[in-house]
């Protein structure tokens, strides 16, 4: 099911009755969401993701905008008739009933032609809970079981109507680190078994990187950029993209381009050929770092962190942003730590220059 959003706006009214300011929680939201596809809205707190992902669902209303399901025109339709399925981030399991009940509970609801037999239902939701390989714990009641599988009973619930669009609300902020990473693999591999188009709302750039088709990047309600998650990982549109993304973050530092050169402190790191001179901020993943005697930009070194077949380096520089520098090298590299610094090449693809003001990707060549 293709899921559009045109011009999609909402505004709540302010809460601080001196200003009267109204609060933007999504400002002009438009995006085509692709049949089958599962779509990471990714961002800090308050930047308007599970807003977004509420209207789509019917649970807020937009203040401007419409949405299509498919050529659907759904804005003005109630949730329980839009034929999604929604996954809370507290499960909102009912803890009275056992699991069956729970996953039975959505289809005991369904009225006139959509209604359904005893066994038609048992046989619906034992087909649900047999995707998310929770068939075997159908008797129990949800506080026999972990957080893991609590999370998949409700998976289960959110499947058994067949929605259209399945919509997962920060469905894994409640596990430790092992069970969400084991619970994202699952959340992907029935998104692709059932070919539900899925919109997953998250705050954690890793999780929305490795399991998305594309991520949708949102700060203060406004959409940043959308892309898939490699292609938006290597060519951020603006610094905050850039420093949203990726673990060790990106370092930060400040910059100067001067005829045609790219300057770190005193230092000229790479060539920019035919751009203007001007004060910028430069980030280089930290893999963009070359070890090297003759390198051309100079650190402070503090410290080596062993990570199997890589090192991180930790070091400093006094045009820096970040309170450290993290440059992830080969484990092959040996380095002196007898040494006060350590010197760098950067690898051109790994480094983005933006506006120091606007803070807006600049698009030159560096060699």
């Amino acid at each position: 099911m293709k899921v559009t959003l045109q011009n999609l706006t909402k505004i709540f009214p302010s809460r601080d009755k001196k200003s009267g300011k109204e609060v933007v929680a999504v400002n002009d939201f438009t995006f085509e969401i692709p049949d089958g596809k599962l779509i990471g809205l990714l961002g800090p707190s308050g930047c308007g993701k599970s807003t977004t992902l509420y209207m789509i669902s019917g649970l807020q209303k937009p203040t401007a905008g419409r949405i299509f399901f498919g050529d659907d025109d759904v804005t003005e339709l109630s949730t329980e008739n839009r034929g999604i399925g929604l996954v809370f981030q507290n499960y909102a399991l009912y803890p009275h009933m056992s699991v069956k009940q729970n996953i039975l509970f959505p289809l005991q609801n369904l009225k006139g032609k959509d209604k359904m037999t005893k066994n038609e239902m048992l046989e619906r939701a034992y087909e649900a809970a047999r995707l998310v390989q929770i068939d075997e714990l159908m008797d129990r009641k949800p506080s026999e079981l972990s957080g893991g599988q609590q999370q998949r009973v409700a998976i289960a619930r959110a499947l058994v109507k067949m929605p259209r669009v399945l919509l997962l609300d920060e469905p894994l902020s409640n596990l430790d680190a092992r069970l969400r990473l084991q619970t994202r693999e699952e959340i992907r591999r029935i998104q692709k078994e059932t070919g539900i188009t899925t919109v997953f709302v998250t705050h954690d750039q890793e999780e929305a990187m490795s399991i998305s088709d594309m991520i949708v990047v949102m700060k203060l309600g406004v959409v940043q950029q959308i892309g898939k998650p490699q292609e938006v990982y290597d060519n951020p549109t603006n610094l905050f993209v850039a420093k949203f993304l990726g673990t060790p973050p990106i370092n930060v530092f400040n910059g100067n381009i001067t005829g045609g050169k790219l300057y770190i402190g005193e230092e000229a790191v790479m060539d920019v050929p035919g751009v203007e001179d001007q004060a910028v901020t430069v980030g280089i993943r930290p893999e963009g770092f070359e070890l090297a005697d003759d390198g051309k930009l100079t650190c402070n070194l503090s410290n080596v962190e062993v990570m199997g077949r890589d090192v991180s380096v930790v070091s400093t520089n006094d045009a820096s942003v970040n309170p450290v520098i993290r440059s992830i090298i080969n484990a092959d590299n040996k380095i002196d730590l007898s040494q006060t610094t350590v010197r760098f090449n950067l690898k051109p693809h790994k480094v983005f220059i933006f506006n120091a003001e606007t803070e807006e990707r600049l698009y030159v060549e560096v060699k």
